[in-house]
């Protein structure tokens, strides 16, 4: 009988052992990659959402979050969701191209006049439908996060559009910021935000376009004589995963995730209006780089010279989209 004793306690051990790999793999590991450093509305919106994601559902889930391009940059992210490499990604807005063109709508210039008409146009129907708009390619958004307006930098003044001409700037992968440099006679750069730095700082670009929280936390102002306050554009977020991971989450654990990403919006997004401030003023008080404001008469021209992208682009983005937006006005 010792024999058989014995045989079947091994079985036991061998079972409980067993029972204990599936109960620590039954905790889900979401990982969550971005570009950008912790201290942005973004980075701390991530961090945000993994501290509620984790309070709601406890030990059901594991937040991991990757910030400053340590796992992919923006035009990797998506694949990578795809593959499920990572859960969550949160590129620009700008960087949707290849899935959708409907989401260009965010990148026309002089489109929004202020973040409270951004906030109205992602709110309201047809900014909510874009957060579907790729879903028959696999992928979801679950949110918009706000950055803010850009400015424009370069180490030569810029008040009017003429002063861009034969300048090189960084630009993200977008096709209608592209248009929008070349409208003013510049030479747009498509380039990783990881790289931007260095490209300013060797001068293989003259360059870029950025919000202040950007601007400040990766340190433009230190490779950029002047930054133009133009308010041009827009630089925000839409946080996405893979439709079928997400699809496919244990209910409870959506719900959880839905709720916690609901908050970290708010909270970036409330972040993100205050951050702008204060680091608009840390550039100016660190006397590294000039601000200059845009006359009434030269904002007024870069904002002609720039207009025709919007009908560029009408086609592949839809005009509805356009005019909903310009509505928030």
């Amino acid at each position: 009988m010792r024999p058989i004793t014995k045989h079947i306690l091994a079985a036991g051990v061998a079972a409980a052992a067993l029972m204990g790999v599936n109960a620590a793999s039954a905790q889900e590991v979401i990982k969550f990659a971005h570009v950008v450093a912790p201290n942005t509305p973004k980075g701390q919106g991530a961090e945000f959402f993994k501290k509620r994601a984790e309070e709601i559902l406890g030990d059901k889930v594991k937040i991991e979050i990757y910030p400053n391009s340590q796992l992919f940059d923006d035009d990797k992210v998506l694949p990578a969701i795809l593959r499920g490499d990572v859960q969550f990604g949160a590129p620009s807005l700008a960087k949707f191209g290849k899935w959708t063109k409907k989401l260009q709508v965010y990148d026309l210039p002089f489109l929004f006049k202020d973040m409270d008409a951004v906030s109205c146009f992602q709110n309201g129907e047809k900014g909510q439908e874009l957060l579907n708009s790729m879903s028959g390619k696999g992928l979801t958004g679950v949110g918009y996060w706000h950055n803010g307006l850009k400015q424009l930098s370069a180490n030569k003044p810029l008040r009017a559009p003429e002063d861009a001409a034969g300048l090189k700037f960084r630009i993200q992968s977008s096709d209608v910021i592209a248009a929008q440099f070349e409208a003013i006679d510049a030479v747009p750069q498509k380039m990783a935000f990881s790289e931007t730095y260095s490209a300013l700082q060797t001068g293989v670009v003259d360059g870029q376009e950025n919000t202040w929280s950007n601007i400040y936390s990766k340190k433009f102002f230190e490779v950029q004589d002047y930054i133009t306050e133009s308010n041009h554009g827009l630089l925000d977020y839409m946080v996405v995963t893979s439709t079928k991971w997400w699809d496919g989450l244990d209910p409870e654990i959506r719900a959880g995730l839905t709720q916690a990403m609901n908050e970290a919006s708010d909270y970036a997004n409330g972040l993100s209006a205050n951050l702008t401030a204060e680091q608009r003023q840390a550039v100016i008080d660190s006397g590294e780089t000039e601000i200059l404001s845009v006359s009434a008469d030269d904002f007024a021209k870069w904002q002609t010279a720039m207009k025709p992208v919007w009908d560029e682009f009408s086609g592949d983005i839809g005009q509805d989209i356009i005019d909903a937006a310009a509505a928030c006005n």
